[in-house]
This record gives C-alpha cells, sequence and structure tokens, in this order.
C-alpha cells in the first residue's frame, strides 16, 4: 500500500513539473537588421534549452560564443550594446571553466557550418522564470559574438563584437 502512495505521489509531482514549463521563440538579426533565424527555448525553474537555427550566411564558418545578456533589448542593430552585459545575479566571474564563474549568461560555444548556418542545442541551469530568470521584469537577450568564447578570459572570453541577437521577453 505504502508503495502505490508513494508511486501516485510520484507521479503527481512529475505531471506538476512538467506543467511548470515555459517556451519562447526569439528571431536573432545580424548587425543589420536582417532575420537570420530563430531560438527555441524550453525552460523551468531547473533550467533552459536552448535550440539554434540559422539560416546560410548567418554566421562566417567556425566557433561562435553566445551569452544570454541582461536586458532584451536588440534595438540597437550596430553592436547590440542596448542588452547591457550578462545574466549574472550572483555576481560571478565570465566563463564555464572560470574556478569561481560561471555566471548565469555563461553558454557553451556553437558551430556555424562552412555555409554559415547553425543547427544547435545548447543548454543552462539558468531558469526562465522568475526574479532570476531569463524571462525576468526586462527580459533577456541572446547574443552571438564574432569569435568563440575560450570561458575564461574576462569578462566575455575573448569572444568579440556581438553579431547576432534576439530579444527573450
Amino acid at each position: 500500500m505504502r508503495i502505490a502512495a508513494l508511486l501516485a505521489a510520484l507521479t503527481l509531482t512529475a505531471g506538476a513539473a512538467s506543467a511548470q514549463v515555459v517556451t519562447h521563440e526569439a528571431s536573432l538579426v545580424n548587425n543589420k537588421g536582417q532575420a537570420l533565424g530563430s531560438a527555441k527555448l524550453s525552460g523551468s525553474a531547473g533550467g533552459t534549452v536552448i535550440r539554434l537555427q540559422l539560416k546560410a550566411g548567418s554566421l562566417t564558418p567556425g566557433w561562435h560564443g553566445i551569452h544570454l545578456h541582461a536586458v532584451g533589448d536588440c534595438s540597437d542593430h550596430a553592436g547590440f550594446q542596448a542588452s547591457k552585459g550578462h545574466v549574472n545575479h550572483g555576481q560571478k566571474p565570465h566563463g564555464l571553466l572560470h574556478p569561481q564563474g560561471p555566471d548565469e549568461g555563461d553558454l557553451p560555444n556553437i558551430f556555424a557550418n562552412a555555409d554559415g548556418s547553425v543547427n544547435a542545442e545548447v543548454s543552462t541551469r539558468t531558469p526562465m522564470t522568475g526574479a532570476n530568470g531569463i524571462k525576468d521584469g526586462d527580459g533577456s537577450a541572446l547574443v552571438i559574438h564574432a569569435s568563440a568564447d575560450d570561458h575564461t578570459t574576462q569578462p566575455i572570453g575573448g569572444a568579440g563584437a556581438r553579431v547576432a541577437c534576439g530579444v527573450i521577453k
């Protein structure tokens, strides 16, 4: 009897957790405001999965750093500076490999194919919702950089210029 009650409780808990998943789709643009593709985010209190699909010609071939930035604003196409710095409620140093990091905006690099297209999926422990979530009061931005992130150098891992941006609100 106790095993049946435990299984019933676990089933209810699992069902409640799956009901808490929030999804969002962000359109990404380049420094000229041209559409590149999309980022589909699925997340909960435990973290977020981001699936990127960018069309051919979107990026230069090779590795690119990507980060979650603190403000959901990509209106200044020239450099996407309105998105501010990384999501970083804990004031941690940048870098997935930094001994005191990472900050909440740090994500693994993505690879652009020879034709500049990207199909990638990355994840983060940063939640989608709540006061410290990606979709907080002013939203966030998914920013793609010109170069790879070395995951240790401050403040952005040497990832270079911001070349693509998508609003998450």
